[in-house]
């Protein structure tokens, strides 16, 4: 069957909408793609030929949604589905009704667990993106055990040791998929772009854009304990009264170009969002990780098995006092960066664009020459 592919995006991480695009650009060539995202102006550069629809968010309500109804239980099989919201009855309406008038080979869900079960309903194969975290509930295993093939963003080599055979057996890695992780400049051209001392020690801080922004006061106990090196941090940072920050830490907010400050930086401080793990695993770098609050302990779990496999120095909270970053350091210091690079798949959408095109063949191999069914209006 050469129907098209379905893709649902999660429009609230712009790692998700590159991660579509990267595969959907490698797919396009051998069929019809239609992405799905409550936005359309996050993507990256895409083909003409793939197209974009917006539905209406299944998380954010509008004012429009019955009160009465707002504090009902979910059953254990879904995480968000709430009763009352008109958006998210038209959403369902318009992915439904495309599955019945474009007859898609394989619906891809990035992320949700009702519009994967949805699928399957719909009797559509789909397939779920597998994520770190305490994913052993029932919603969770409702959308994986439906699923036809499980898409993994990252290798498996830093899978979770919890992870079933039997959803292991049905996965696909595709390391660093949707992620820009050519070969980085060198740190002295990087240096020279961002008007930075060749002789500097630096550390780099990457503050994610999820939450509530990275702290600055653990910061300023670790600037403060480095007088000679220059911390400085990218991305959304958050201030408290008490801190009192030294001379040596340097806020420069959003960048455009955080490959070229990765590249740049002697030692790099994060969180371990999907993207930020995969720049600094394609960079190589000494890396310490403080995962943040996400929902079933996403980052948490990464977390673990970043420090399992000897990629990241680990801390489950911000270090309160010097020595604690002393000792943090002391093991970023003994990380093999090449190790680290070697976890980097060199054309990873390509690989799962062929995946993916090669499963929804097999799926409908011998359905080749019947006739499509007649849609009545």
């Amino acid at each position: 069957m050469t129907g098209p592919i379905g893709y649902f995006v999660h429009h609230q991480g712009r790692g998700h909408a590159e991660r579509a695009a990267a595969i959907a650009n490698e797919l396009i060539g051998s069929r019809g793609v239609t992405l799905f995202c409550a936005r359309d102006d996050i993507f990256p550069v895409l083909d003409e030929r793939i197209e974009i629809r917006k539905i209406p968010s299944l998380f954010e309500p509008t004012g429009q949604e019955a009160p009465a109804m707002a504090a009902l239980p979910m059953p254990e099989t879904v995480h968000c589905a709430p009763l009352g919201w008109p958006t998210i009855t038209d959403a369902f309406a318009a992915l439904s009704g495309w599955f019945a008038q474009a007859r898609p080979a394989l619906f891809v869900t990035d992320v949700s667990a009702e519009l994967g079960q949805l699928a399957r309903l719909c009797s559509v194969p789909h397939v779920a993106v597998l994520q770190h975290g305490e994913r052993g509930d029932a919603g969770h295993l409702a959308a994986y055990d439906s699923a036809v093939g499980l898409l993994a963003p990252y290798s498996e080599r830093i899978e979770q040791h919890d992870r079933p055979a039997y959803l292991r057996r049905k996965t696909q890695y595709a390391s660093g998929v949707g992620i820009d992780c050519s070969p980085f400049p060198a740190k002295r051209e990087a240096r020279r772009k961002l008007g930075l001392g060749e002789e500097d020690d630096i550390v780099l801080v990457i503050a994610g854009g999820g939450g509530e922004g990275t702290p600055s006061t653990p910061l300023t106990l670790g600037a403060r304990a480095e007088p000679e090196a220059r911390w400085i941090t990218i991305g959304k940072v958050r201030s408290e009264w008490h801190e009192t920050p030294p001379g040596n830490l340097e806020h420069r907010g959003w960048v455009e170009n955080p490959r070229d400050w990765i590249a740049a930086a002697d030692r790099v401080v994060s969180s371990c969002g999907n993207t930020t793990v995969h720049m600094v695993l394609a960079a190589g770098k000494p890396w310490v990780v403080i995962p943040e609050w996400r929902y079933f302990d996403e980052q948490f779990c990464k977390a673990e098995v970043l420090d399992r496999e000897g990629l990241a120095a680990v801390s489950r909270h911000w270090p309160s006092h010097p020595a604690a970053w002393e000792r943090l350091w002391t093991a970023a210091a003994l990380i093999d960066v090449e190790q680290q690079r070697a976890i980097i798949e060199p054309r990873p959408a390509q690989a799962a664009a062929a995946w993916l095109d090669s499963l929804a063949a097999e799926l409908w191999r011998g359905t080749e020459g019947k006739p499509a069914l007649e849609i009545v209006a």
